[in-house]
């Protein structure tokens, strides 16, 4: 894999921390899932275990480790952004139904920080931490823009069969484009026009958090 910070070994260290965003994983899916050599992710594994970034479950599992538990507490504390869009997210999951998500753009991907699962049945689930590509989906688009084009972006199965999403731009108070929220469900209540149905709501949303970087 190419380096992107210039530091090598911490890129993969973090490749593999993000590939158990999701679930837990044994030696041979993290090798799968991260695409690094073998010996080298049961290295960096080891060397994240030491430091308690990484555990092993009951099932011999690697999961997150309880270090990362304490750094994201003081990161929440640092960045009091994150509370005030949780508040907001949970606001328009109860006012929508449907599950909500606060993205932030990072390196060439975007950062699931905030998401709240949909009350019903059939939902569509997005872990918080995980981080997915900005070439596809309404949030990645939006935070590829840097500068708002549109009040809302919608994506009708463009990352997942069967799911569509909304969503609306978060702005600092030169109109850079830092954070992106959306509503996203699955395609029989969202419709091929999830704008249509939620594009207000998010749109309203947005400039609500976005009063907070431009206070």
């Amino acid at each position: 894999m190419d380096s992107v910070s210039g530091v090598g070994v911490l890129d993969k260290a973090f490749v593999v921390l993000n590939a158990l965003v999701a679930r837990p994983l044994s030696l041979s899916e993290s090798v799968e899932a991260t695409g690094i050599p073998r010996a080298t992710c049961h290295r960096l594994l080891a060397a994240l275990e030491h430091h308690g970034a990484v555990r092993r479950n009951n099932e011999g599992l690697y999961c997150l480790g309880p270090t990362l538990a304490g750094l994201g507490r003081g990161a929440a504390v640092q960045f009091p952004f994150l509370e005030r869009a949780r508040e907001i997210a949970t606001e328009i999951r109860d006012r929508t139904g449907e599950s909500v998500q606060v993205f932030i753009a990072e390196t060439d991907g975007r950062r699931c920080v905030i998401s709240l699962e949909s009350p019903n049945g059939l939902r569509w689930i997005v872990p918080e931490g995980s981080l997915f590509p900005l070439s596809r989906g309404s949030a990645g688009k939006v935070l590829s823009a840097k500068t708002a084009t549109a009040s809302w972006v919608e994506s009708v199965e463009e990352r997942v069969k069967g799911v569509a999403s909304v969503s609306a731009p978060i702005l600092d108070a030169d109109g850079h484009v830092i954070a992106a929220i959306s509503i996203s469900g699955p395609l029989e209540r969202m419709s091929r026009t999830p704008g249509a149905k939620f594009g207000t709501v998010v749109v309203r949303g947005a400039k609500t958090l976005s009063q907070f970087f431009q206070s």
